[in-house]
């Protein structure tokens, strides 16, 4: 193999070395972005649930008791 050939290689490796880690990159502040959502989110439906009459605890309702008055 020449020099040039291994001189060509060694650049390809570390562009392609670059790209990921750019992509690793994006990748972690994706991750990171959606835990806090995750944590938002479980926030929230704990908030809910505590507002609720029974404190979330309850069993299934059944849909009947939730029609209006008029039917």
């Amino acid at each position: 193999m020449q020099h040039a050939d291994i001189d060509k290689r060694l650049m390809d490796l570390e562009i392609k070395a670059s790209f990921t880690e750019d992509l690793v990159e994006q990748l972690n502040q994706t991750i990171f972005q959606q835990q806090q959502q995750i944590e938002a989110l479980i926030r929230e439906v704990s908030q809910l649930r505590q507002q609720t009459p029974d404190g979330g605890s309850g069993g299934f309702q059944s849909l009947r008791d939730e029609l209006p008055p008029h039917y």
